[in-house]
């Protein structure tokens, strides 16, 4: 192709003026720097996502079934039982039915309504909240088999309670059953007493705040439902197996009156969040690039001027007027995809050191923070996407080049 010759002829050529190849390399200068930030943020953005899905694994199990009509759901023990030992069995690791309400905790003059999720035997295979443990032992009873809970941090901080064998806080619950007295108010409740067996810490907010785990079949009591009634059942998934198969055979196994979700679903809120700040942050630095891409004009408008002479002479050789104008279009396409293409290869370098060697670490106090370094990851999706915009950008670019090249 004639046009795309010449133009990366006169690309890669020395200019005759020595303004117009140090215009041009300042030109490719900044497609590449633009592009090559919008590669490194979008990883930064990444790498946040996948420090929240982590500390998300804590509490959130990869899979959790949930009722489609009604709060709760009968036979809840044996569905999970089923899930571990019956045809998907191949898919689950661990099945544990779990039950969540509100309720109150009040240790001395302290009180805070609290989350209370009873977790049955088994939750640890499901969740890794053990792991997060900052004070204690991650316990729902004593060794000597007196009920306990493990606190969050906020629940923790706010009642001003700590693992003690000795002090259990008082938890009550509204009845769900029987007639309300307001005459006697204490009546309508109904109340347990349990240790503080340990206080953990996930790093997420809407769990940190005001959240205690303690026995399913306490909670169960506390809470007036019978025996095998669950909220949900949360499911581990065998590492060898793909979470996309596991779900779809888990939800055709136990039928339409469940939903299954991922731990992102279980999540929507704050995985949305993050997807919106990226892309609306793609969205900024994409004008960046587009704006970047347009110094590129005023170095085609001068090379225009110095290959006048060379024009004349291809239209006097019978190039029509839309060959040479085709010859400054890929002009301006190669010089923004070269330089975008660049930025996207140093970017990647700079993104993949990052995230193997940890070279730039955050400000603060290392040992309250849960990573040192900026947090990186590179998706492919992303690079193919910066592409495809410094591709739509060359293009823009090479059109009014062609354009310009006319007059």
């Amino acid at each position: 192709m004639l046009p795309l010759r010449i133009a990366l002829r006169y690309l890669f050529s020395r200019k005759s003026h020595n303004a117009v190849n140090i215009i041009s390399i300042v030109a490719v200068a900044g497609v590449t720097v633009a592009t090559l930030a919008t590669v490194c943020v979008l990883s930064v953005f990444n790498g946040f996502a996948g420090l929240a899905s982590g500390r998300l694994s804590l509490i959130d199990p990869e899979l959790k079934a949930l009722p489609v009509e009604g709060k709760v759901i009968g036979g809840a023990d044996s569905i999970a039982s089923a899930l571990v030992s019956g045809p998907t069995s191949r898919y689950v690791a661990a099945a544990v039915p779990t039950l969540e309400e509100q309720a109150l905790v009040i240790r001395g003059e302290a009180q805070m309504p609290v989350t209370l999720k009873g977790v049955a035997d088994g939750y640890e295979e499901v969740c890794s909240v053990d792991s997060a443990v900052i004070d204690g032992v991650f316990a729902v009873e004593d060794p000597y088999g007196y009920p306990a809970m493990a606190l969050s941090v906020g629940a923790a901080i706010e009642l001003g309670a700590r693992p003690d064998a000795y002090n259990p806080v008082a938890v009550y619950a509204p009845r769900r059953r029987g007639r309300i007295s307001a005459a006697n108010a204490m009546n309508s409740f109904r109340t347990d007493s349990m240790l503080v067996a340990g206080v953990w810490q996930v790093e997420q907010a809407e769990y940190d705040a005001a959240f205690a785990i303690t026995g399913i079949e306490r909670a169960r009591r506390l809470f007036d439902y019978t025996s095998g009634e669950a909220s949900a059942i949360e499911i581990a998934v065998r590492p060898s197996e793909s979470l996309a198969e596991a779900r779809k055979a888990i939800a055709a196994a136990l039928g339409p009156q469940w939903r299954v979700l991922t731990r992102e679903e279980q999540q929507t809120a704050s995985f949305r969040m993050i997807a919106v700040e990226k892309w609306i942050t793609f969205l900024m630095l994409a004008f960046i690039v587009l704006i970047a891409s347009f110094n590129v004009v005023s170095t085609l408008t001068m090379l225009i001027i110095e290959k006048r002479d060379n024009m004349a002479t291809l239209r006097a050789m019978g190039a029509t007027p839309h060959t040479t104008s085709a010859i400054f279009f890929w002009e301006g396409w190669l010089i923004s995809v070269l330089g975008g293409a660049a930025g996207i290869v140093i970017g990647v370098a700079l993104c993949l050191a990052q995230q193997y060697l940890g070279w730039i670490r955050l400000n603060g106090d290392p040992t309250k923070l849960t990573v040192s370094a900026y947090p990186v990851e590179v998706h492919i999706g992303d690079l193919v996407v910066v592409a495809l915009l410094v591709v739509l950008v060359g293009t823009l670019v090479g059109a009014i080049a062609g354009r310009l090249s006319r007059r």
